[in-house]
């Protein structure tokens, strides 16, 4: 559903209870343009994963507002620290008086707690709370795809993996969910943008998310997938693992 004329914004339901606003952003740097998602979760204590750009946040909060009031919200986080995810905190915060920040510890330690206009929560490996019908999992992701303080959050409900910026693909319109595959898309943006951080751990890290065999992989950039996530982050893990063990041995 359309909620911004001018802007393009929309929201949708990709899983049960878990609603993409997307909005297209046309820039020549990236061909075909480029869309940012905000996750909103619907529940007993509703919930934003991504805030989006600060200067968004009129249009953002206008989708959301679609949904559920906005004063409604109680959790608001990110993956890991960056303008897109993080940047229309105190805006959010503004207009949900009862809403907590958070991000993994490191984030906490690193950004949120100088960001964030009221005291944030730091998530610990392993941490899990509960949303109402939904319990989440957040688990540590250093440096996958980047970022220090990078996590994923997962429920286990709608098997839906938060998983931020794994993924990402290109194009101003996107669909809001496909059952397409998404890795074609998305291996062809990262590869010429080189924005992975090339760490030891990565195959461990996508490996274990694969093991949580999620169904929905809420994608920050670009279309939700439905599917079989688990084989898409082996797929992902094994090319990454080549082109490791290409740099290693020059």
């Amino acid at each position: 559903m359309q909620t911004n004329a001018h802007t393009g914004t929309t929201v949708d339901e990709v899983a049960a209870g878990v609603y993409r606003i997307n909005t297209p952003l046309r820039t020549d740097s990236i061909p075909g343009g480029f869309n940012l998602s905000q996750y909103l979760i619907v529940d007993d204590e509703p919930m934003i994963f991504h805030t989006g750009w600060r200067r968004w946040f009129p249009f953002v909060s206008e989708a959301i507002s679609k949904v559920i009031p906005l004063d409604q919200i109680r959790h608001i986080g990110y993956s890991h620290f960056e303008g897109d995810e993080a940047g229309a905190m105190n805006e959010f915060l503004a207009v949900a008086p009862q809403a907590v920040p958070f991000a993994s510890q490191v984030g906490l330690m690193t950004s949120l707690n100088d960001h964030a206009d009221r005291e944030g929560r730091g998530l610990a490996d392993g941490d899990t709370f509960s949303t109402g019908k939904k319990t989440w999992q957040w688990i540590d992701t250093p440096h996958v795809p980047h970022g220090w303080d990078c996590g994923v959050l997962f429920d286990q409900s709608t098997s839906t993996l938060l998983c931020g910026d794994l993924f990402t693909q290109p194009g101003a319109e996107t669909k809001p969910v496909t059952e397409s595959e998404i890795l074609t898309a998305s291996e062809a943006m990262r590869k010429p943008m080189d924005y992975y951080a090339h760490s030891t751990k990565t195959g461990t890290i996508l490996e274990r998310l694969a093991s949580l065999n999620p169904t929905t992989l809420a994608c920050q950039h670009g279309s939700a997938y439905s599917g079989d996530g688990a084989a898409l982050l082996r797929e992902l893990a094994a090319i990454l693992d080549i082109e490791r063990r290409a740099e290693l041995t020059g």
